[in-house]
């Protein structure tokens, strides 16, 4: 893999499916860091998120939506009024989040958390 940061934004704009969840990694809480021995996880829909940059720092809320194409987290209670009065989601970059509590109901990620190396 190349230093070059064109290449790298190359890279990341031209990433299959299969790896653009993986590129959707967010930092866990410090508790979660010391209970699952790992600093990030890819974030799901279910995940208690927290904001930690940006117009609505310090807001929590579940995850509602992801968008892999545009690589984009819609909390829930982030949201934007526009001018004829609806309301939409405003997306959050995952770099600028941090889980506060996992959705662990898919076994697949139970063993994910489980697994060392």
């Amino acid at each position: 893999m190349s230093k070059q940061p064109r290449k790298q934004r190359k890279f990341i704009h031209n990433a299959p499916l299969h790896q653009r969840n993986k590129l959707m990694g967010v930092a866990l809480s410090s508790e979660l860091q010391s209970k699952y021995d790992k600093r990030s996880i890819p974030v799901r829909v279910g995940d208690t998120v927290k904001v930690m940059r940006g117009n609505f720092k310090d807001h929590e809320g579940k995850v509602e939506k992801i968008d892999l194409k545009h690589y984009k987290v819609m909390v829930e209670g982030v949201i934007i009024k526009k001018p004829d009065g609806n309301q939409v989601y405003s997306p959050i970059h995952p770099s600028n989040l941090m889980i506060i509590e996992l959705y662990l109901t898919d076994d697949e990620r139970n063993d994910i958390l489980e697994r060392k190396g």
